[in-house]
């Protein structure tokens, strides 16, 4: 049977666009939306009480992710961003059905995996946390669109607790990062998933490690323009020409939560803790 086609005309253009995240990760995303869609209005949910999503159950991580999205929705947004590879692993249909149509689901695995299907790549790595690697979403993803690209997927569960720290451009990280990418299971390939919206805080000591050998997805970028996409398509697009707003709702409220948002957002924002 066909699937109904989506109708938006209930939503309007200056409603904020939804993210969530388990912390600082999906803080990739949201810096990418800011960048690409510089009039739109944000609400960002980071579930730092109960990172690392990758270490969870599939059972838990969709009892977060519904109770966050019943938030967003509460909230008037006029999209659902799921800025964590794990939630959208082992939630993103509980999500969808959740929502039934109110508003349009971006996750963060499908954009990147169809991507990467219709490019020339033929060697593909993923690294993610356990959840995700377990889901074999990735894999599954990208060989539904092109059968005959070679997918390999390496659990990482060490760098989300390390960035969750503070420890970027550290020893540790170098560390971990060496550990993990000399893998056999990495060997051969041409292209480097970073299956972990966490990720691409380390995204110049991976390149740094592959130099130019492995080419590094930039998932965040490709969910952002999927997003525009998608809202462009369904007139949602905010064109006014206002000072747009940021909202950070949190579980707990970390500090390295707080350094990067300001990184990101600048000084002013505000962390709001929200426990769920």
């Amino acid at each position: 049977m066909k699937k109904k086609k989506a109708d938006y005309t209930h939503l309007s253009a200056n409603q904020p666009i939804g993210i969530f995240d388990s912390g600082v990760g999906g803080l990739t995303v949201a810096k990418e939306i800011k960048r690409l869609l510089p009039n739109e209005d944000l609400i960002y949910f980071g579930d730092t009480k109960h990172l690392p999503y990758g270490e969870k159950s599939r059972e838990a991580i969709v009892g977060y992710s519904t109770k966050i999205t019943n938030f967003l929705l509460e909230k008037n947004c006029k999209a659902i961003v799921i800025a964590c590879n794990s939630a959208t692993a082992n939630a993103l249909q509980e999500v969808q059905e959740l929502v039934a149509d109110r508003v349009p689901v971006i996750d963060v695995i499908n954009p990147v995996a169809e991507k990467v299907s219709y490019e020339i790549h033929n060697n593909v790595g993923v690294i993610a946390t356990k959840a995700t690697v377990n889901s074999g979403l990735y894999k599954k993803s990208i060989r539904k669109h092109n059968k005959f690209i070679k997918v390999d997927e390496l659990a990482t569960p060490l760098l989300v607790p390390a960035i969750e720290e503070g420890f970027k451009n550290h020893p540790i990280t170098h560390s971990i990062i060496y550990n993990y990418l000399s893998n056999s299971k990495l060997k051969n390939i041409e292209t480097l998933i970073l299956g972990c919206t966490h990720y691409p805080l380390l995204i110049d000591e991976i390149k740094q490690y592959y130099g130019n050998r492995v080419r590094v997805i930039d998932s965040p970028n490709i969910v952002a323009n999927q997003l525009k996409m998608i809202l462009d398509k369904h007139h949602l697009l905010n064109e006014e020409n206002h000072q747009s707003t940021y909202q950070f709702f949190l579980s707990d409220i970390t500090k390295n939560f707080e350094k990067i948002s300001k990184k990101f957002f600048g000084k002013s924002i505000d962390l709001e803790l929200k426990v769920l």
